[in-house]
């Protein structure tokens, strides 16, 4: 592991990461081809709450926040910071006073690929959090890690500068690189999406708004009537 900390990283477009903080992360997902999700197990411990901002990634030990607290110092206006694990953790490494310090320098949420505590206070401030566990068990601060590298969470890379999409649905990671593309693609999903919503609104189904009778008949599904339905054989079958 390399021991560095990266300072100076470029910050997209304030104006852009506000418009994708207002699709959604189902939508981001679906606009990037369904790629850049941290996977169903982040959790936010809050509802209601959906921001979107810079990556700072910090990379700790189990058990060890030494990272967050070098990784604080390079957070600003809007971001989110980052945490991944050099290897599975459950311990307690964020709380309310890191929550304070960042919200200080205007930072939004933390990632945490480990476990958060204060839950409550953290709700409280309204400072978001969205992590794979919730343990009352503290840390130490003791092995050097690496802040504004890569890092892996759920298979998914995180780079430093990247833009984070998160909501009660989970979280999402735009790379800095696709931004524009994200945002092109939310405006065509939302397009479409308001299409299908009036066309179920005035009753047409989605069997024949996907084409999917077709799919059912290809896949060998056939439609009886109860009064004609052969009951022992459909007992049997089950």
């Amino acid at each position: 592991m390399r021991r560095l900390v990266v300072t100076d990283v470029p910050r997209p477009d304030p104006a852009k990461v506000r418009r994708l903080e207002g699709y959604g992360t189902a939508t981001v997902h679906e606009a990037l081809g369904r790629t850049g999700s941290l996977g169903p197990d982040l959790r936010p411990i809050q509802q209601g709450m959906a921001v979107a901002g810079r990556a700072v990634t910090a990379l700790c030990w189990p058990g060890d926040n030494l990272m967050i607290h070098a990784a604080v110092e390079q957070c600003g206006e809007g971001d989110v910071l980052v945490v991944a694990m050099a290897g599975p953790s459950t311990w307690g490494v964020f709380g309310d006073l890191f929550a304070t310090a960042l919200q200080h320098r205007g930072a939004r949420a933390v990632v945490c690929d480990a476990a958060v505590r204060d839950t409550a206070t953290l709700r409280e401030m309204g400072f978001g959090a969205w992590s794979r566990h919730v343990s009352v068990q503290g840390s130490v601060k003791a092995t050097a890690g690496n802040v504004n590298l890569p890092v892996v969470i759920s298979g998914q890379v995180v780079e430093a500068g990247d833009v984070v999409v998160a909501d009660d649905d989970g979280v999402v990671v735009v790379p800095r690189g696709r931004v524009d593309e994200a945002l092109l693609g939310c405006e065509a999903r939302e397009a479409k999406e308001a299409a299908t919503r009036a066309a179920f609104l005035e009753g047409q189904l989605g069997l024949d708004r996907y084409g999917l009778r077709a799919v059912l008949a290809d896949l060998g599904v056939s439609y009886r009537r109860w009064d004609e339905l052969d009951r022992d054989a459909v007992r049997s079958d089950g």
